[in-house]
């Protein structure tokens, strides 16, 4: 067993160190923050431009989509040091992440340069339409609607739960196609502008209070969509949608180590944080690395592991609450207070974390449902690991 990198990894590590160096924003200018993860103010634009120019955006991808072929392990260290410097490369993480990863794995070459690569550079932004009201977690239940009518799609329907949807340009969504077919097999998917005739996305609120504004309702009422802007084959949705809950989960896991680097930095382990607490924090980061770093190693070799997505999906999300919720206990009231009401400038995180430790222990019982509920990360995780019957 090696828990160590070779040469050439740490020659790549070294490499965007230096880069991050000398090209990272500086604290002190007062930057506008976000206002959903689909809204990206013009300096984190300029940013995530620059990253995609030197293929620093997503370094495995190939330089024309912002990479320069990077092998998994040189990938890991990359996102291990966006944790470390408590960054991130975009803010319309679920744009570059889910939707554009998904287009350059199932979309045509039109699509990959007229969609892929303007949400790549930050010039338009994108959001995913999955769950609806009735069809969360059981996505093979949606009702949405699109008819073939000549050269276009007519879509009616609803989204629920569509996060960033009112500052998205375009909406990843998934239809029902063939009515008739079983539910996993008459879904497309459909690349549908926000600004097309019909759509109308309302905004509301969640637990932690009206200034947090992410969640949409997306309303679609005869709207005319470009059969080009089918993604993947007709009535193959339910491939891309894998495609899709499989880029989510792998972004989902990695969120601890930024966390407990942030615990780290605000408590410690001789802080207000108990230290039984921190040592199952500092476990759980252990455990997660471990686990990561043993399927990391089988993709590399070829050998992708979906069921241990799963065990990573599920261990990481609950410990993040769990993380979380300590936090906001060792803070006491303090944990309440948003930072913008303390300084005028919060510390510089590029995803977005700005809230209190209470706005923050709030959003993680979302990370529990994203990507597939814990539930139904248990359920793949009994049957496809540990044997058992389905009933």
């Amino acid at each position: 067993m090696q828990l160590t990198f070779d040469a050439d990894v740490e020659a790549f590590r070294a490499e965007f160190v230096a880069f991050l160096d000398q090209h990272l924003p500086d604290h002190s200018e007062g930057f506008e923050r976000p206002r959903s993860c689909s809204h990206i103010p013009e300096w984190a634009r300029r940013w995530q431009r620059l990253l995609f120019d030197n293929g620093w955006l997503l370094p495995g991808n190939p330089p024309e989509f912002g990479g320069r072929n990077a092998s998994l392990l040189e990938q890991y260290v990359y996102l291990e040091e966006l944790a470390r410097r408590r960054i991130y490369h975009s803010f319309n993480p679920q744009g570059i992440g889910i939707i554009a990863a998904s287009l350059l794995t199932f979309g045509n070459p039109e699509q990959k340069q007229r969609w892929a690569v303007p949400i790549l550079r930050a010039e338009i932004t994108a959001s995913l339409g999955m769950s609806e009201p009735g069809a969360g977690s059981d996505l093979a239940s949606l009702r949405t609607r699109a008819v073939r009518d000549g050269d276009h799609f007519v879509v009616n329907g609803q989204k629920v739960w569509t996060s960033g949807a009112h500052d998205a340009d375009v909406l990843l969504t998934f239809v029902r196609t063939d009515p008739a077919a079983p539910k996993h097999k008459g879904i497309s998917v459909l690349l549908i502008p926000t600004d097309t005739p019909g759509v109308v996305r309302r905004p509301f609120a969640s637990v932690c209070g009206h200034d947090d504004v992410d969640f949409n309702e997306v309303f679609f009422t005869d709207v005319r969509v470009p059969v080009a802007n089918l993604v993947g084959e007709l009535n193959g949705g339910w491939r891309v949608a894998h495609g899709s809950l499989g880029h989510e989960r792998a972004m989902l896991w990695m969120d601890y180590a930024n966390l407990l680097h942030e615990l780290t930095v605000d408590f410690g382990p001789s802080g207000a944080l108990e230290r039984d607490s921190y040592a199952t924090l500092v476990m759980d980061a252990q455990a997660l690395r471990l686990l990561g770093s043993a399927a990391l190693a089988k993709a590399a070799r070829g050998n992708e592991d979906v069921p241990a997505q799963s065990v990573l999906k599920l261990l990481g999300s609950e410990a993040l609450q769990r993380g979380t919720e300590n936090a906001l206990n060792a803070a006491g009231a303090g944990g309440l207070v948003h930072p913008a009401m303390t300084s005028a400038f919060a510390p510089l995180d590029l995803d977005g974390h700005y809230g209190s430790w209470f706005d923050r222990y709030a959003r993680t019982f979302a990370a529990t449902i994203a990507g597939g509920t814990s539930e139904i990360q248990r359920s793949i995780i009994a049957q496809r690991i540990l044997g058992l019957p389905r009933n």
